[in-house]
């Protein structure tokens, strides 16, 4: 938990700058995964995580837009980098 309140007071103190880099991590991650899961098919299943990838990408993009609060736009960016990187790691083909 120390590891969190440390890196949400350094997120608070240079917010411009990490909101700017975390829009594109997030953005990269979030296209490269949904790369990987078109790459598997286009089952229900596909969509299925194409949805969740997109909609959890976009909304740390929307997060950082709507300028919220630094702990929600950092929960959101761990979120979207925590989902896509599953994501990936699932849908890497063998």
């Amino acid at each position: 938990m120390k590891l969190y309140q440390n890196l949400l007071a350094d997120f608070e103190e240079t917010y411009y700058a990490y909101m700017s880099a975390g829009i594109i991590v997030s953005s990269c991650l979030g296209s490269i995964a949904a790369m990987m899961i078109l790459m598997q098919g286009h089952a229900l299943i596909n969509m299925i995580e194409l949805f969740f990838v997109v909609v959890v990408a976009m909304g740390y993009n929307a997060a950082v837009l709507a300028q919220l609060k630094p702990k929600f736009v950092l929960n959101s960016f761990i979120l979207s980098i925590v989902v896509s990187t599953i994501l990936i790691a699932i849908n890497v083909p063998l």
